[in-house]
């Protein structure tokens, strides 16, 4: 038996809400959990550091203080390289396992070109996480017992809050490289700046539009430098619950590491603190975005 299915939930998953829901906001951390279960480091070709290098380091951090406006935060305590909550149930890469994988595992698509499946293959450099093949009962077992339950939380939230509120807005937190770069000309290569924040909805389907202007707008008079959807226009989490016809708006957020971190030893910076102060309005700001039949107006006016 593997040691991490012991693990508890609380373990796993935090939810932390506000004492009193003013926001119809819901805050998602997916990437950012940095609780290794032993027998998976164990079974890994690389250092615990080497593996931490595909962590969204330090974004639960950046928006801590959602409960403290009201909105809900949700996050993930393991790592994505252990199991991916960002991406479908069984997106697996065969050649990863020593027996056959059934029938509706999903076994070619880009994600899984990359090894960055739902059980990834390598991190974020291309280095290979594992020394041996695994079997598809260690993967099931991840997505049962770590996967499933972040989704079922989540979904929670979003219904509690469509149900208090009519509708939710999703802020789905992620971190980027910095050396990857972003631009909204896809005929423009090698763009000109390097990306701060890439926002994505998906390329329009995921929210509703005023959420990407207002959203755009915001960050950009605090100084950043924004890119919409290139080159990180949503993953899953903003793909599946985003269905603004029925009331759930998901906006995916990158945030440039080299805004906060040392990514070489995986360190905060003093920057952290004024980006925690930005990201803290930013969310405000986003969770007063009310919806009406006539469209969005602030929730002040």
């Amino acid at each position: 038996m593997n040691n991490f299915l012991k693990f508890d939930i609380k373990d796993k998953i935090v939810v932390r809400s506000p004492q009193k829901k003013i926001l119809p906001l819901i805050v998602s951390s997916p990437h950012s959990g940095r609780n290794y279960p032993p027998d998976f480091v164990a079974a890994s070709a690389l250092t615990p550091l080497r593996l931490r290098s595909s962590e969204d380091s330090f974004v639960e951090d950046i928006f801590s203080y959602a409960p403290d406006l009201g909105a809900s935060l949700i996050q993930a305590l393991f790592p994505r390289v252990f199991v991916d909550v960002n991406r479908q149930p069984y997106e697996l890469d065969p050649t990863m396992f020593s027996d056959f994988l059934p029938h509706y595992v999903i076994t070619q698509n880009s994600r899984i070109s990359a090894g960055l499946g739902t059980i990834a293959r390598v991190v974020s450099n291309g280095e290979r996480v594992y020394k041996n093949k695994l079997t598809f009962q260690e993967a099931e077992e991840r997505i049962n017992h770590f996967y499933r339950p972040y989704h079922d939380a989540l979904q929670t939230l979003i219904n509690n809050t469509k149900d208090e509120f009519g509708y939710c807005i999703l802020l789905d937190c992620h971190s980027m490289p910095s050396g990857r770069i972003g631009t909204n000309n896809p005929s423009q290569s090698k763009p000109s700046r390097l990306a701060e924040i890439v926002l994505g909805d998906c390329h329009g389907t995921s929210c509703h539009p005023h959420i990407m202007k207002s959203s755009n707008e915001f960050l950009t008079e605090c100084g950043f430098s924004v890119r919409r959807n290139i080159p990180y226009a949503g993953g899953f989490i903003t793909r599946n619950y985003g269905k603004p016809k029925e009331g759930v708006h998901a906006l995916q957020i990158e945030l440039n590491r080299a805004l906060y971190m040392d990514e070489q030893h995986i360190e905060p910076l003093e920057e952290i603190k004024p980006l925690r102060h930005a990201m803290t309005g930013f969310m405000e700001q986003l969770g007063n975005l009310v919806i009406s039949d006539m469209g969005y107006k602030e929730a002040a006016e």
